[in-house]
């Protein structure tokens, strides 16, 4: 029995609710921002670079990759578009309401994980259609994919801050410290 009790315990701690005072939950908002500031526009930031450095085959490459890429987002915009904006409303309603209306701490943690990330879809998506729409090739493309991931990382420096505080907030207005 006391085994069973202390395995409990353990998985408990591990996917414990309280999410701004579990670990967990900062790995996966640091991993989350590295990874929306690397991967511009579903391209990796490196290519981007390289690109530009060496030039010759690497250009090809990255501007036959982001035409794809933009491509493929501005089907999915105009598809699905609608019905994604809709779904994310009601669920960034639900998680809203139920996170700081009724202080249900995964909410709010949800919340500020997900609502950030919708805003980095809606730059992706916007990035997408004004490399289309202007048909951007070499360093014009390369200077606009560098913006582009500048304003996804001052998102994420702003979104971080005030999760940070947030959650500093939340844990010790709670008193688990």
């Amino acid at each position: 029995m006391g085994r069973t009790v202390d395995m409990f315990h353990i998985i408990a701690e591990l996917i414990d609710l309280r999410s701004f005072s579990n670990l967990w939950y900062w790995i996966c908002l640091a991993v989350m921002w590295s990874s929306a500031s690397h991967w511009v526009l579903g391209i990796p930031y490196d290519m981007v670079s390289r690109a530009a450095r060496l030039g010759q085959q690497e250009a090809l490459d990255l501007e036959a990759s982001v035409y794809i890429q933009a491509r493929r987002y501005i089907y999915i915009s105009e598809a699905s578009g609608m019905f994604l904006v809709l779904f994310c409303c009601f669920v960034f309603t639900v998680l809203g309401v139920l996170g700081f209306a009724y202080g249900l701490e995964f909410s709010q943690a949800a919340f500020l994980l997900l609502m950030p990330m919708s805003i980095v879809g809606l730059i992706t998506v916007s990035a997408a259609q004004t490399i289309i729409a202007q048909n951007l090739q070499g360093e014009h493309l390369y200077k606009y994919l560098a913006r582009t991931r500048f304003y996804i990382q001052l998102l994420g420096m702003a979104c971080v801050f005030v999760t940070a505080i947030w959650g500093m907030y939340k844990n010790l207005s709670i008193g688990y410290f």
